[in-house]
């Protein structure tokens, strides 16, 4: 992978892993249509490695006060919504995590031979957000979540391994539909991302430190950490300031638009 490649998927996996719009689905379209080479292990540990520092920078004092309230439950008890929310956040990943061990190699294969499908699934999925967001109450704070409602929307987060669905727009949507409103929806879902981030990213490093860097792959692996890392804290920000005042439309119609695209493409030869 060249450098300019590396800062233009990193760029789009740090805009696309944070909004409701799908990184897995613009990760392989795009390079799919210009007739880009496989990115490689290197690169995809770049791209989870920066979408981690993204997070990490800017929940920073969350994942203090969630460490903090982890260990005042272990020894006060479940008293407060505060000391609730990690367990909360534990229970959400589960799911995921245990689905994605099994399931995810499998399941990428599959879709990423089927670019058509991949925007079906965007297509799909945005109007299922827009739904969510049409008629959900919007009505319930972070200080409501439940344990029921962190399994609800730990077990959507499961679809997100399908390209097209993603995980930031099922989460979402799950928690529209459950009555929370846009900013206590999406700031859960940036939580419990983080542990599904941050294991992916150890995983893929491991695999990489065992595999070796090849010297001709230290400066994009480099350039993917920084672009993703960059874009995706602007994008965190974007976005929980975007749901305080505005509803998610932009992005359905966005995916809208973009799934269409992708039909054209792959059915008319574009």
């Amino acid at each position: 992978m060249n450098p300019t490649h590396a800062a233009v998927l990193g760029a789009v996996q740090g805009l696309t892993e944070v909004l409701p719009i799908s990184s897995s689905a613009h990760l392989i379209l795009i390079p799919d249509f210009l007739k880009w080479p496989e990115s490689g292990l290197t690169f995809d540990v770049a791209l989870h490695v920066g979408t981690l520092l993204a997070l990490l920078l800017y929940f920073w004092r969350d994942c203090l006060e969630l460490v903090g309230n982890f260990f005042a439950a272990c020894r006060g008890g479940l008293t407060t919504p505060a000391r609730r929310l990690p367990f909360y956040i534990i229970a959400s990943t589960i799911p995921a995590a245990l689905v994605g061990k099994t399931l995810e190699g499998p399941i990428e294969e599959i879709f990423r031979k089927s670019p058509a499908t991949i925007a079906v699934f965007l297509i799909l999925f945005g109007l299922l957000l827009a739904f969510a967001d049409t008629t959900g109450a919007k009505r319930w704070r972070m200080d409501r979540m439940t344990l029921r409602c962190a399994v609800i929307i730990g077990l959507a987060q499961c679809l997100a391994l399908v390209p097209g669905v993603s995980r930031s727009g099922i989460t979402i949507t799950a928690a529209l539909l459950l009555g929370f409103h846009r900013d206590a929806a999406a700031r859960f879902s940036f939580l419990i991302s983080l542990p599904i981030v941050a294991g992916a990213a150890i995983l893929k490093v491991g695999h990489l430190v065992k595999a070796g860097i090849p010297a001709d792959e230290q400066l994009p692996l480099a350039i993917g950490i920084a672009t993703s890392a960059v874009f995706g804290f602007i994008s965190v920000a974007f976005l929980l300031k975007l749901v305080q005042r505005d509803s998610l439309y932009p992005f359905v119609w966005y995916r809208l638009v973009a799934g269409c695209a992708a039909l054209a493409f792959v059915f008319l030869g574009a």
